[in-house]
């Protein structure tokens, strides 16, 4: 029996450990990231081999949009999660072409729902992420110097502001995804 119990905790964690390699390969990297924001940092410390938190990235036009996301579960469960948030922020963002972070996060709401089948009936699994999500855009101003601008959207997530050694949160929603 031991024997038996070792294979299958050898299978079982093999499979969670390739998991983890199929989730960090979805992760942008930190070439990318830094290609959109070069003065930026990654503090990525998931609490399991595979997990339900994971940050996004792209680029669309002349904006740069970037989130920070924590799915509901750990684990396995949250690692499903993090694949569903992955693949629609995609969709959204790169096929749909939405730059608007309010209007992703309102589209997000509504994929997720619909890709888990979620009714609102009571007893229903109330499974979805907690997002901070920006976009940075660049224009012209008037006297034709670059001038960039910064939009937020969070849902059960703040976003933290630290200008002049000063630290400003700006809340999100109470909705989550």
């Amino acid at each position: 029996k031991n024997q038996q119990i070792s294979e299958q905790n050898k299978d079982i964690t093999d499979s969670i450990n390739y998991a983890q390699k199929i989730q960090q390969a979805l992760l942008p990297s930190k070439e990318y990231i830094h290609s959109l924001f070069p003065e930026s940092f990654i503090l990525f410390q998931p609490r399991n081999v595979v997990s339900g938190d994971f940050y996004w990235a792209s680029s669309q036009g002349n904006k740069s949009i970037i989130a920070a996301v924590d799915c509901t579960g750990h684990g396995v469960p949250g690692a499903f999660m993090s694949m569903i948030g992955n693949s629609l922020l995609n969709q959204l963002v790169n096929e749909q072409n939405f730059t608007q972070p309010g209007e992703i996060l309102f589209h997000l709401r509504e994929e997720v729902i619909k890709a888990l089948k979620q009714t609102g009936a009571d007893g229903e699994s109330r499974d979805g992420m907690d997002i901070s999500l920006c976009s940075i855009g660049v224009e012209d101003s008037a006297n034709g110097e670059k001038k960039y601008v910064l939009e937020f959207a969070g849902a059960n997530n703040p976003l933290i502001h630290i200008r002049n050694r000063k630290l400003t949160e700006y809340k999100g929603d109470k909705q989550p995804i």
